[in-house]
């Protein structure tokens, strides 16, 4: 039997497993571009809302990376990209961040020597609730949690109850990642299109899937960082990418953002101007090349 135990989490933490997990080993020397992105042609019916899910994107990526497309009702046969490949906000060796503008979570975590990352699409707080920026940790692990209804809620539902025990209704879903700032956590959820939008009281949501995995994965005391960032800035293979992301700063704002970052990573002489100010303007959310 411990002769299976060792052969069984040999396999479960060998770098083969954790990459068919859906994890992206890091490299310093090698970029902050994870990921590829991918095409899908849509057959009957279909939506880009289903897609998103399907490939574990949020609502905002797949419609900003398709803007000329109707996310409900997109037609048969019509050509979409699949966002799955990202910009890393930056490199840590352990802990999380968050990124609340482009409603995405990054963890970073060491095995043998080695470093990965999984990413995962959020939901966020909505306007009136947003979401707290700063550095945080993970203080407690809870599966099944009880939510205690905040008063907010029951102004605007007096018919809810105190109190609403582990269920289908139960909006916290089956994992509870508390922060350490009162009443905020990470958990899942029983409405998982509200992924991608700005819909909680300020908690973070991740689809039910990706909070199980992450849960599974994070300990208490782990380091949380959360951002609001709608620009990004990476090198990968000796070559500039920006990520731009929409948001309610102007074109000219977003353009000294970049060229901020830019000159502090020391690569502003490199860049090809037009591909940034095409990049800054299209906001697709999606890496793009911007090296002369």
């Amino acid at each position: 039997m411990y002769i299976f135990l060792i052969f069984f989490l040999s396999i479960l933490f060998s770098p083969d497993y954790i990459e068919a997990s859906g994890a992206f080993p890091v490299y310093s020397d090698h970029g902050y571009l994870i990921g590829k992105n991918r095409s899908y042609i849509l057959g009957k019916g279909e939506t880009l809302i289903e897609l998103a899910r399907m490939y574990d994107t949020g609502y905002n990526e797949i419609v900003d990376a398709n803007k000329n497309i109707d996310p409900w009702v997109p037609g048969k046969g019509t050509a979409v990209t699949i966002p799955t490949s990202w910009l890393l906000p930056e490199l840590i060796d352990n802990g999380i961040i968050i990124n609340l503008a482009e409603l995405r979570l990054y963890f970073f975590f060491s095995l043998r020597e080695a470093r990965y990352i999984k990413t995962y699409p959020i939901g966020i707080g909505r306007e009136g609730f947003n979401t707290p920026t700063g550095d945080f940790s993970i203080t407690l692990k809870m599966k099944d949690p009880i939510w205690k209804v905040p008063e907010t809620s029951r102004r605007e539902n007096p018919e809810l109850p105190l109190y609403v025990l582990p269920g289908p209704d139960n909006p916290l879903g089956e994992y509870w990642l508390q922060l350490s700032v009162d009443t905020y956590g990470i958990h899942g959820t029983n409405r998982p299109y509200g992924i991608g939008r700005r819909v909680s009281q300020g908690c973070i949501r991740l689809y039910p899937e990706d909070i199980k995995d992450l849960y599974n994965y994070v300990t208490p005391g782990t380091p949380v960082k959360i951002i609001s960032e709608p620009v990004k800035v990476g090198i990968h293979n000796d070559q500039i990418y920006i990520e731009v992301h929409a948001s309610d700063l102007t074109e000219s704002e977003l353009i000294n953002m970049v060229i901020k970052k830019l000159h502090g990573k020391h690569l502003l002489k490199d860049i090809n101007t037009a591909l940034m100010i095409k990049s800054i303007k299209s906001a697709t959310g999606l890496p793009a090349l911007i090296s002369n």
